[in-house]
């Protein structure tokens, strides 16, 4: 499990956030938010880290993440986040682990957040934290792995100062 410590000393990490579709500006600051969210995940698992590395996010649209769901996973849906891990570097190579990609459709995002009664902001800041944690190789498969990467997000996600993101309006 990760802890949340501070991040290393000497450690550099790299996060690219690229806006890939129309519409993302009605989200302010979303590539910060992006960003906020994409650290804090990190730094919550610094164990699991390489001390240089780099991390892409992805803002697009659910044209997009349905082509990239349809040709990885066989689902031609949209979703809301998928996250494709890189492979580790070959030893010797003198260069920051791409830890890989974070990628986000808008649409399903304002849809979910606008069901859910959650600000927008809030909910991208939480797919790109479930998004990270994927690349750091937490998963979701069985109930036992659901519950410990909820709790990790729900812990990461209130050092950001947002809610649970499991509690619906309904659970008050």
């Amino acid at each position: 499990m990760c802890a949340l410590p501070a991040p290393r000393e000497g450690s550099a990490v790299a996060i690219d956030v690229l806006v890939a579709a129309d519409g993302w500006s009605a989200l302010p600051d979303a590539e910060g938010v992006a960003r906020r969210a994409a650290l804090a995940a990190l730094a919550a698992c610094a164990d699991a880290v390489p001390p240089a590395c780099e991390l892409a996010v992805t803002l697009t649209d659910d044209a997009e993440i349905r082509v990239l769901n349809r040709e990885w996973r066989g689902l031609d849906k949209a979703t809301n986040v998928l996250s494709f891990p890189q492979a580790a570097l070959p030893e010797g190579v003198d260069a920051p682990q791409p830890l890989g990609d974070v990628i986000v459709a808008l649409e399903t995002l304002a849809a979910e957040a606008a069901a859910e009664g959650k600000a927008p902001a809030h909910h991208l800041a939480h797919l790109v934290v479930h998004g990270t944690l994927h690349l750091l190789g937490h998963d979701h498969i069985d109930d036992d792995q659901a519950e410990e990467m909820e709790a990790l997000e729900r812990r990461i996600l209130a050092g950001l100062g947002i809610d649970d993101p499991y509690r619906l309006p309904q659970d008050g």
